[in-house]
């Protein structure tokens, strides 16, 4: 059995149970909290970062993306990979590389600047996330998903890290800010792909 260390609200996590679960992957779950880390994921992965999939041959996996291409490789029901890997790690690398930068400054403003309290936000980093998000309300307004007609890896690898932009300042963000973002959002929120993925699991215990 694979295994898989992963936190519920990591959008890291995230992105490589969604692509287990449309693979039809099964694996042992074990839920950790980020300040306790069992020493079991930590000799896996000493980077200790979520997510981590040890498999039954024991190798070891632990970057979100590279889950989801491994996944995919395996089984690929829903097509995500059909756009060309070519024509999507750009957008994807645009949203991981720049976007979560100003993301992460601005959530966790505190983290970065001395002078800010703890809960406070950065609002000029949170601009500068939201010129990269005009790029995606571009291409949303002339289509429904990312690469056209159809979600692929690039919707999928890419919205986790937007849901957790939205839910930084939601009066701000529920104005609206970039509507058709907003919808887009709101598909894969209410998919059954990520409410099946969401489910609350007990934090893992090593048996004794």
């Amino acid at each position: 059995m694979h295994i898989l260390y992963s936190f519920r609200r990591c959008p890291y996590a995230m992105r490589a149970r969604m692509a287990l679960k449309i693979a039809k992957i099964e694996y042992e779950h074990r839920e950790i909290l980020l300040r306790d880390k069992p020493a079991e994921m930590l000799a896996a992965s000493p980077k200790a970062t979520v997510p981590v999939l040890v498999l039954s041959g024991d190798e070891v996996i632990d970057e979100s993306f590279d889950i989801m291409l491994w996944a995919l490789a395996q089984s690929d029901p829903q097509h995500w990979l059909k756009p060309g890997l070519e024509n999507m790690h750009p957008l994807i690398e645009m949203i991981t590389g720049d976007f979560k930068h100003h993301l992460d400054h601005y959530k966790y403003a505190s983290r970065y600047h001395a002078d800010e309290t703890r809960g406070s936000v950065d609002h000029d980093h949170r601009e500068r996330a939201c010129e990269v998000l005009k790029k995606l309300e571009t291409t949303l307004s002339k289509q429904p998903f990312l690469m056209g007609t159809q979600p692929s890896l690039a919707d999928y690898a890419i919205f986790p890290f937007i849901r957790q932009f939205s839910n930084v300042e939601r009066e701000w963000w529920d104005t609206p800010q970039f509507p058709f973002i907003h919808k887009w959002l709101e598909h894969f929120l209410a998919s059954d792909i990520f409410t099946g993925i969401m489910q609350k699991h007990p934090v893992w215990k090593p048996e004794l």
